[in-house]
């Protein structure tokens, strides 16, 4: 065979890839020869941008299990556009599996992602990302190392489908749940129910934090229109997938790094689309991390003042009606960045070179009662609302849209609970002390008390409540909550209660006061007590002496932080390592 390559498009730059492919030398022969044990005809190795798919597959990420046919979608189309595409693996991150929390693992798949990038000849990367964590960490995985990267979604489940109406993954969990402590509801019913919310491939057809990353994906500019909402199955996610492999392949050729699109005004327009969408308050942590990757500048203030005025224009389970089927059909996120027009920075840059309002400002609105106009939103408030005062020093966060609006501005006695053990042990106890217009809290399930920050913070209410028809109450933790979930929930309160948070500090009987308009969330104990009580609060034990859980409670940021690694806080770029043989 002719070992002569054809003529390739000009490079305005020596390739990253020619490091490990491109020399006469030693190593060079190595690293050809044994990948040519693939099939890889010699010319591949020679002047073609080498992308790397960085894929998520697995079983045990059911959100995911179908990402082996559109990696082949994605192959084809670097392919057509002369790269040299080669497919890795990383960790695969699956919330409906995963114990204690894939969130605990996050930070372990970003090391793992931007390892592996750096460490192999890739001149470019396609992320590969559908369940909730698995969009996060591969973002700030690739941040730290700053190639031309491009991201494509898995895409939403179809609608789900139980007894003449349609259903939406985990928001119908959270409804089960209570329809069974109540008896509306049997276990025969509960199985029914498994097999109706969960009908195709792809993620949470809800607005939940699978939804809502791929959301933030488009808004970023990470990801190509319509990459939030094509449903898995549909065909038009293959062509997406293909038109991802044509452009990073061009992306490389003119050297459009990620650190030239997830810019502050990106991420001020990623803020803003979520309140738009009524986004899970998860997003927050997520967005804080990345940006701490990038060395941008972002707080919990500024969610708060940018997401404060913004209104939610998408009826989506679980504040409203639909699901993301319905969400595509009428034109997807880039009809709700139509809407927001001069709110959003309309000269952000996206992945396909154009800027995000070249993208969006054609875009048409096939369905009002699913994306409603920004003159007539589907509900007010949809940002996220960042609560302060003495309870929660360094912030907690309520989402406004899933809330209940008396219950926005309450004041009520403390019902504590010690852990989730102790939450779990008591909350559906005939005899436990507790009325309707009494604050639930939940203490020692943030970052490190839990430990991996879970999403337990939309706890059920007590079973003696709910038969008398209770269906919402302040609930107070410094745990997250699914994306899925609803209810008047304050969470990521910071400092977390295992680091001597004033969560800690709380007792039963305790006055708290929750005024969301104010964004103030107070104890009503005064500072000599508190003092008191600090003095003889003891932390909790180390969850372990070793290994990653170990590393991870070590230096685990709190939430206000985006709950990084402290040590991952930045990026070491690209640098083509020493020779390894």
């Amino acid at each position: 065979m002719s070992r002569k390559s054809p003529k390739q498009p000009k490079q305005s730059r020596k390739l990253r890839s020619e490091s490990w492919f491109g020399r006469g030398d030693r190593d060079a022969l190595v690293h050809r020869s044994w990948m040519k044990n693939q099939g890889f005809p010699h010319d591949l190795f020679i002047g073609k941008p080498v992308i790397g798919i960085c894929n998520t597959w697995s079983e045990v990420t059911p959100c995911n299990a179908h990402f082996r046919e559109l990696a082949e979608h994605v192959k084809a189309g670097v392919l057509e556009a002369g790269g040299f595409p080669l497919e890795f693996p990383v960790m695969s991150l699956g919330e409906p599996v995963m114990r204690p929390t894939a969130m605990l693992y996050r930070n372990q798949v970003a090391m793992d992602v931007e390892e592996s990038i750096r460490a192999n000849p890739f001149d470019g990367v396609v992320l590969m990302m559908g369940c909730d964590k698995t969009t996060p960490a591969l973002l700030m995985g690739a941040a730290s190392v700053d190639l031309p990267t491009i991201g494509i979604s898995g895409g939403p489940m179809l609608n789900g489908k139980f007894r003449g109406r349609d259903i939406g993954s985990g928001t119908m969990v959270w409804q089960v749940t209570e329809k069974l402590k109540t008896g509306e509801f049997t276990e025969e019913d509960m199985i029914e129910v498994e097999s109706c919310q969960s009908r195709s491939a792809g993620h949470c057809m809800t607005m939940g934090t699978a939804s809502t990353m791929a959301s933030m994906v488009e808004a970023l500019g990470m990801g190509l229109p319509a990459n939030a909402a094509i449903p898995a199955v549909d065909s038009r996610r293959k062509v997406l997938c293909r038109l991802v492999g044509r452009r990073i392949v061009e992306m490389v050729r003119e050297d459009l790094r990620m650190s030239k699109i997830v810019t502050r005004k990106a991420l001020e327009n990623a803020i803003m689309v979520n309140g738009a969408i009524g986004g899970s308050t998860n997003a927050v942590v997520h967005l804080l991390a990345i940006a701490g990757r990038l060395g941008v500048e972002l707080t919990l203030d500024d969610w708060d003042r940018l997401g404060r005025e913004i209104p939610c224009l998408v009826n989506l389970m679980p504040s409203g009606e639909y699901l993301m089927e319905d969400f595509y059909y009428a034109g997807g996120l880039p009809v709700v960045i139509r809407e927001l027009g001069k709110l959003v920075h309309r000269d952000a840059l996206t992945v396909n070179g154009r800027t995000i309002w070249e993208n969006c400002k054609d875009a048409v609105n096939y369905d009002t009662k699913v994306i409603t106009p920004i003159g007539r939103p589907f509900k007010p408030q949809g940002g996220i609302a960042v609560l302060r005062g003495n309870l929660a020093p360094d912030g907690a966060v309520l989402k406004p849209s899933a809330a209940t609006p008396k219950l926005m501005r309450h004041k009520g006695r403390a019902v504590v609970f010690a852990d989730i053990d102790d939450l779990h042990g008591r909350i559906d106890d005939p005899k436990l002390d507790v009325k309707a217009d009494d604050i639930l809290v939940l203490q020692n399930c943030g970052p490190k008390g839990y430990p991996g920050f879970p999403e337990v913070g939309n706890f059920a209410l007590p079973a003696k409540l709910l038969k008398k028809g209770v269906t919402d109450m302040v609930r107070i933790s410094d745990a997250r909550m699914s994306g899925t979930a609803y209810g008047t929930v304050v969470l990521h309160t910071s400092p977390e209660a295992a680091v001597g948070g004033p969560l800690a500090l709380v007792k039963t009987g305790d006055t708290i006061e929750l005024d969301v308009a104010k964004r103030r969330l107070v104890l009503h104990v005064s500072d000599e007590e508190l003092a008191k009580r600090r003095a003889k609060w003891k932390a909790p034990k180390p969850h372990t002496d070793r290994g990653w859980v170990k590393l991870y409670c070590d230096t685990v940021q709190q939430a206000d932080k985006g709950v990084d690694l402290d040590f991952l806080v930045g990026s070491s770029g690209a640098g083509v390592g020493r020779p390894s043989h």
